[in-house]
This record gives C-alpha cells, structure tokens and sequence, in this order.
C-alpha cells in the first residue's frame, strides 16, 4: 500500500488541529499592550501545544520518509496517534480556561503521554512491516528518548495534583528535548 495517501491525511489533519487550537485563543480585552499581559498565560500554552503538534508534525515525516510502504495496522496505528493530537486543543483550552488548575493540567499530560505511546505503537507496526535490519528499525534504535519523554509525562501527571507549574515544567522539558533535532533517521536515510 502506498505511503503518500497516509502521508497526505496526516499532514492535513495535523493542520487542522493547529488551526482548531488557533481559533480558540480570543483577543485580550482593551487595546494596550497591558492588556496583552491577561492573555499571556494563554498564548505561551498555545506555543506550547504548537511545538509539540510541530513536534509530532516533523517526526512522523521523517518516520515515513524511512518507510516505503503501509498496510492496514499502520493505518490504524496512525488514526490511534491522529486521534491523540486532536485532543491536545481541547486540553489546551481547558488548561487555560481554568487558570492551570491540577485536572486541566494532568489530562493535558495524559494526551501528550497518549501521543506518546501511540506513535510508539505507530513506529513499532511500521517497524515490523519493514523488517529488524530494515533503515527504519535501525534509525530508531531502542527509542530511548521516546522512552524517557513517556516516564516524564507519567511522572508529571501526579505532580500537576501536587502542584501544577511542575506539571508544566515537565511538559516544556520534554518539549526542548525534541527540540533538538533527531538526525537518526535523516543519517541512515541519506546513506
């Protein structure tokens, strides 16, 4: 089955979510820049979620752009992933609604962990499809980083109940450390 059809789908839904998460930011009331400091709180979790949907955006073409076909688990693995992210604007918005408080903030860290496993999953069929000695499974390698980004979200999900800031500290930590770019997959592919 061929790669571009799935490939197409996610970028397109991907757009939707950033879009979706756009739209739910409203305009500060009043036209100075000290109105622009209510809604702070607001855009810099909007940032947040952008990167991590960039994140996600970024890494799922290089996970394709080392695979050479899809079939039916794959598919199904990345509507699983799909359906993780389209969550993360309602989180969002319901972190920001409710000025940070311990819930809001722990179920944003459920999705991110959710979207987490499920590109886990996502790469393991792709994985299996393609063969162990396949350019793939040797870019992605044991996953450590996808590994410890899932233990600080499992972590940092009591911790919004213990105090939320931590919760979100967490969050932006796993963040930077995707940030910075993964060449695993870019090296084996070019070679």
């Amino acid at each position: 089955m061929n790669k571009a059809r799935l490939e197409a789908f996610s970028d397109g839904v991907l757009a939707v979510i950033i879009t979706v998460m756009v739209l739910e930011m409203k305009p500060p009331r009043g036209a100075s820049v000290h109105a622009l400091r209510a809604v702070l709180p607001v855009f810099l979790t909007y940032l947040l979620s952008f990167i991590y949907v960039g994140i996600y955006w970024s890494n799922h073409h290089h996970l394709l752009h080392a695979t050479q076909r899809v079939n039916g688990a794959t598919l199904w693995a990345n509507l699983h992933l799909l359906f993780w992210l389209s969550v993360v604007p309602f989180t969002t918005a319901w972190m920001d609604e409710n000025q940070f408080q311990p819930w809001p903030v722990a179920v944003y860290g459920g999705a991110l962990l959710m979207a987490g496993v499920a590109y886990y999953i996502l790469t393991k069929a792709l994985i299996q499809l393609h063969g162990r000695g396949s350019t793939l499974a040797k870019s992605i390698g044991d996953d450590r980083k996808g590994k410890i980004s899932m233990a600080i979200y499992a972590a940092a999900i009591p911790l919004a109940f213990v105090k939320p800031w931590i919760a979100g500290g967490c969050y932006v930590i796993v963040a930077v450390m995707w940030l910075i770019p993964d060449r695993r997959i870019e090296r084996n592919v070019e070679q």
